[in-house]
């Protein structure tokens, strides 16, 4: 159980679980040698394991040139190889549901980021500056009652 301080002292003595601020990151993968991170975007989660590899990205159990068509989204992906200059040196492994294929691409991005950012605590710096650590809270605003949308009117009619 804990450990009863009778003083400020002590208390200044005993030791932490938190780590101190400033203090360096360790590296967090599990037995296989991965590291996992969950990315969210819109309605989409994904869940991206990041090991050491050729580069190859599989989503859902394919690849990601049939997963996702669009270059762009090929692209959004690579992001975070790009900026930590780490392309063709991690397999990525993704399971995505939810929402459409942009919003999928972009938390598959957001849990690579992540999972590059617990594998190799160095790379945190780059991708937080980039913005690929901060989920993207923006969603779709509900619809209302009386309305066509969420902010649509129906049309007027003057007869």
């Amino acid at each position: 159980m804990a450990t009863e301080l009778s003083s400020f002292a002590e208390l200044k003595k005993a030791p932490t679980a938190a780590a101190a601020p400033g203090a360096p990151r360790e590296k967090e993968i599990d037995a296989q040698g991965r590291a996992y991170a969950t990315g969210r975007r819109k309605n989409a989660v994904a869940r991206v394991w990041v090991k050491p590899g050729t580069g190859k990205i599989i989503v859902n159990g394919r690849d990601q040139t049939i997963y996702f068509a669009r270059p762009t989204q090929r692209m959004m992906i690579q992001q975070p190889f790009d900026v930590s200059q780490r392309n063709g040196q991690f397999d990525v492994i993704a399971t995505v549901s939810g929402g459409g294929l942009s919003g999928q691409a972009g938390a598959v991005r957001h849990g690579i980021a992540q999972a590059l950012s617990k594998f190799e605590p160095g790379l945190r710096g780059a991708m937080k500056s980039n913005g690929f650590l901060t989920r993207d809270s923006r969603v779709v605003e509900r619809k209302k009652y009386g309305r066509a949308g969420a902010r649509r009117r129906f049309q007027f009619s003057k007869r």
